[in-house]
């Protein structure tokens, strides 16, 4: 092999080298943000084909129903208790410190993110409320069922 085809082949194996290497550093930063989602049954009984669970400590996101009579409530601080269900009947229970959002309630959709406590408690970080997908914005409603939005009157002002 001249000492040409040498050095060509040098630089390519030096820049897949470092391609390699950056790719792998790139996945192992992401890797501590990633948070994979689980319904309660999957995190009960395991996800995939493996049933594999997550482990404790780790961050994840789960999404449920909030189960009706189970939102307990600390008076002396702001901590709040709640079990999550789906429709295949997996139960969760979700420990969160904080103002929930306005349109958390009891049989309401949640998405939660927090970290894996036990093998069914997670202490939620942070907690979203599902907004009803039934909602349209006025004018729509308007033209689509015939109902007429008021807008509020704020006292007598003149123009």
């Amino acid at each position: 092999m001249n000492p040409r085809r040498k050095k060509r082949l040098l630089v390519a194996l030096v820049i897949i080298i470092g391609l390699g290497s950056m790719t792998g550093l790139v996945l192992y930063a992401l890797k501590q943000n990633i948070d994979l989602f689980y319904t309660p049954t999957q995190l009960v009984e395991g996800l995939g084909e493996d049933k594999v669970k997550p482990e404790v400590g780790q961050r994840l996101r789960i999404g449920g129903l909030v189960m009706p009579g189970t939102v307990k409530r600390n008076m002396d601080d702001l901590k709040v208790s709640f079990v999550l269900s789906d429709d295949k009947g997996g139960l969760v229970t979700l420990e969160y410190e904080g103002i929930l959002p306005d349109l958390f309630r009891e049989g309401q959709g949640i998405v939660a993110q927090g970290v894996l406590k036990s093998a069914n408690v997670i202490t939620a970080s942070e907690v979203l409320a599902k907004h009803d997908e039934e909602y349209m914005p006025p004018e729509v409603a308007e033209a689509i069922k015939g109902i007429k939005h008021m807008k509020p009157e704020y006292g007598n002002e003149t123009k």
